[in-house]
């Protein structure tokens, strides 16, 4: 089964993802931060990574960072709502930190699964 670890500190953000990826047929993990994220992902098998930009503690972009530098070539989705200067430029960053897709917030389902169905293509 794949299995996908969502990192993202908003519960609902959270909840909702989780609720869609399960009933589309994904085993999903779950991480309020970066720090709990990179836990997560170094003592779990995941084929996907879904991360928030802006989060407390560790925020996406070093997360991104992170993950890229000891685990190459990691399937990574950053979401981003954005924050003082909109999400489109945080979202940027993360492409050029190593996400291989962008989505903004807030999202659709519609928006989400075709991403997340083409990343998981071999």
């Amino acid at each position: 089964m794949i299995t996908i670890l969502i990192i993202d500190d908003d519960n609902q953000v959270r909840e909702m993802l989780k609720t869609m990826l399960v009933f589309s047929g994904y085993q999903v993990l779950e991480a309020c931060d970066g720090n709990e994220g990179l836990s997560i992902f170094k003592t779990h098998m995941v084929d996907l990574v879904i991360t928030d930009i802006l989060m407390p503690e560790k925020d996406g972009l070093e997360t991104i960072l992170d993950i890229q530098r000891e685990f190459p070539g990691t399937k990574i989705i950053a979401i981003s709502g954005g924050g003082r200067i909109g999400p489109e430029s945080y979202l940027k960053l993360a492409k050029s930190f190593g996400a291989q897709s962008i989505i903004t917030k807030p999202f659709t389902m519609l928006d989400v699964l075709p991403v997340i169905e083409e990343m998981l293509k071999v």
